[in-house]
C-alpha cells in the first residue's frame, strides 16, 4: 500500500455497519451483565427486541461467541423429596398435572428445597403463583418444621389477599399435612391438593422453578449461614426472576409484566 493510501485509510470514518457492531455488543453486554450472566442468546434477542433492536436470533448469538459470552452452565439437579411417611391426612391431587389456569390466585404450587452453606443445610419454602409463574412467598430457615411453609403461605396470603377457594397444590410432605398448616388453609377458606406419592411430575412447575434457581445462583455461590444466603435470595427471588428474568412460557415476558395483562389483579 501507497503511503497516501495508508493515510487515506487511517483517516477514514468508522464504517455503519462497524459502528452498528459495537453498539450491539454494548448492548448484549449490558443485558448480560444485568442478568448476571444467567441470560443466553434466545433471551438477551428477546430484550433488544423490545428495547427496538431489529436483529435476528442468529446475529445476537454470533456476536455473544465473538464477545466470550455464555449462559452459566447448567449442571445436574437433584430432587430431594420431603418426607412423606407420616400418619396425617393426604388430599387428593386437584390439579392432575393441568399447569395452566385462567387467571391469578386461582391456583398457587409450594415446596421446599435444600440449599448448602458452611455451616449446614438451609431450606427455602416458596409458593408460586401457576398463572404467572411469579413467586408470591418465601421463607428460610435453618429448620424444616412446619413453621417454614406457614411463614412462607402467610407472607403470600398478605401480600395477594386471593378470594376464597383458591387451590393449594404441594407434595405430601408433613410439613403441608400437618394440623397447623391445614387449619391455616381452613382459616383463609383456601382448598388443598397434594401430589401422588413419590411423583415429582406432579408439582412439574414447582421443580422446574427449584431447577433455575439451582442453576442460576446457587452452585455459583458460597454461603457461610442462613443469613448469609439472605440478600442473593431476595435479589433472585424478588427482583431477578419475578420483575427481570423472561420466562418462554409466558410469550418471553417476566411474571410481573404478564400479570399486567390482567386488570384485576390483586396484586
Amino acid at each position: 500500500m501507497s503511503r497516501n493510501g495508508f493515510y487515506d485509510w487511517q483517516g477514514r470514518r468508522e464504517s455503519e455497519r462497524a459502528a452498528e457492531n459495537g453498539r450491539l455488543a454494548a448492548a448484549i453486554g449490558e443485558q448480560y451483565e444485568r442478568s448476571k450472566g444467567r441470560s443466553g442468546s434466545r433471551k438477551i434477542h428477546r430484550s433488544l427486541k423490545k428495547q427496538g433492536w431489529q436483529v435476528s436470533h442468529q446475529r445476537v448469538a454470533r456476536r455473544m461467541r465473538q464477545l466470550g459470552l455464555q449462559a452459566i452452565v447448567n449442571r445436574r439437579f437433584w430432587v430431594w423429596p420431603t418426607d412423606s411417611r407420616h400418619d396425617q391426612p393426604v388430599a387428593p391431587n386437584l390439579l392432575e398435572r393441568c399447569f395452566t389456569v385462567a387467571g391469578p390466585n386461582q391456583v398457587w404450587v409450594g415446596d421446599i428445597t435444600y440449599l448448602p452453606t458452611q455451616q449446614g443445610w438451609v431450606y427455602l419454602a416458596v409458593f408460586l403463583d401457576l398463572y404467572s409463574r411469579r413467586v408470591v412467598g418465601w421463607a428460610v430457615s435453618r429448620s424444616l418444621g412446619p413453621e417454614l411453609v406457614l411463614r412462607a403461605l402467610l407472607q403470600a396470603l398478605s401480600r395477594r389477599r386471593p378470594p376464597r377457594g383458591l387451590i393449594i397444590h404441594t407434595d405430601r410432605g408433613v410439613q403441608y399435612a400437618c394440623g397447623a398448616f391445614r387449619a391455616l388453609l381452613r382459616r383463609y377458606g383456601l382448598v388443598q391438593s397434594m401430589s401422588r406419592k413419590g411423583n415429582c411430575w406432579d408439582n412439574a412447575v414447582a421443580e422446574s422453578f427449584f431447577h433455575l434457581l439451582k442453576t442460576e445462583l446457587v452452585y455459583h455461590l458460597h454461603w457461610q449461614d442462613h443469613m448469609d444466603c439472605y440478600p442473593d435470595l431476595f435479589e433472585y427471588l424478588e427482583i431477578f426472576y419475578n420483575r427481570e428474568r423472561l420466562h418462554s412460557t409466558l410469550g418471553y415476558l417476566t411474571p410481573e409484566q404478564f400479570e399486567r395483562l390482567t386488570p384485576r389483579l390483586c396484586a
